[in-house]
């Protein structure tokens, strides 16, 4: 699913070119490094007096699709938090390839969490709109594509508080995805979405493996991913009980 721009833009950036907007997108984005293998080594996580995550170690790489599996309290949520800078690490280091400064790897990330992480009074295309140009890019032009890609219907243009979670789910990929983060984090994307929402995510998840992004999944319903070469990595009280690969 490629980006609202004209073709060429990439050698215009090699050829040393880099102009404010070209087709809607600041060629800015051209020039960015993908996080294409993420490397835990001895996380740990502490809370007052309880570790959420412990001593956890695993080689993350784009191609398959990760899911992180365990039971409420396993430290999910707490292990994609840390991967997406959200948090520190108590112990250990997450290394994000060859990216050293953590406001670049920011730059790279689509993160969509429990909450939605947005001005609840905004509407969903404001939203959508607002996200676009925190990266840089054209609002009008992400906004016609994320209503596309995630079939925004009415319910977009009125104020985020006032839509089902399943709408307001779908807001919150477009808002994560409209920049082609390399890496994606989802922490139950499932929550909420009925048959159609959950082929639609199932759909646009194919699309981000097959552009290259390395995607992170946090879930408990790991059938509905069955279609997708999987890592996963199954946590036990904040340290890893399984780490496989499945076809």
């Amino acid at each position: 699913y490629a980006p609202c721009t004209l073709d060429g833009a990439a050698k215009l950036l090699i050829q040393g070119f880099a102009p404010n907007c070209l087709g809607g997108h600041s060629l800015l984005m051209y020039g960015r490094i993908p996080i294409e293998r993420i490397e835990l080594v001895g996380v740990g996580k502490v809370f007052g007096a309880t570790a959420a995550l412990r001593g956890v170690c695993a080689s993350l790489e784009s191609g398959p699709l990760h899911l992180v599996l365990g039971a409420n309290g396993s430290g999910k949520s707490t292990l994609l938090a840390v991967v997406g800078t959200l948090l520190r690490p108590s112990s250990g280091e997450v290394i994000y390839g060859d990216h050293l400064d953590r406001s670049a790897v920011r730059g790279e990330i689509g993160w969509v969490s429990h909450d939605g992480l947005v001005y609840p009074e905004m509407s969903g295309c404001d939203i959508v709109r607002f996200a676009a140009r925190l990266h840089g890019l054209d609002p009008e032009c992400c906004l016609r594509e994320a209503s596309e890609r995630f079939e925004l219907g009415k319910f977009s243009e009125r104020p985020f508080r006032g839509n089902s979670r399943g709408q307001r789910q779908r807001i919150c990929l477009a808002r994560a995805l409209l920049h082609r983060p390399s890496l994606v984090l989802l922490d139950e994307p499932t929550a909420g979405l009925d048959e159609d929402g959950v082929s639609l995510l199932v759909r646009v998840l194919g699309e981000e493996l097959r552009r290259g992004a390395l995607v992170l999944v946090a879930t408990h319903e790991a059938g509905v991913f069955s279609g997708f070469e999987r890592r996963l990595l199954r946590l036990e009280r904040g340290r890893v009980l399984e780490d496989s690969l499945r076809s």
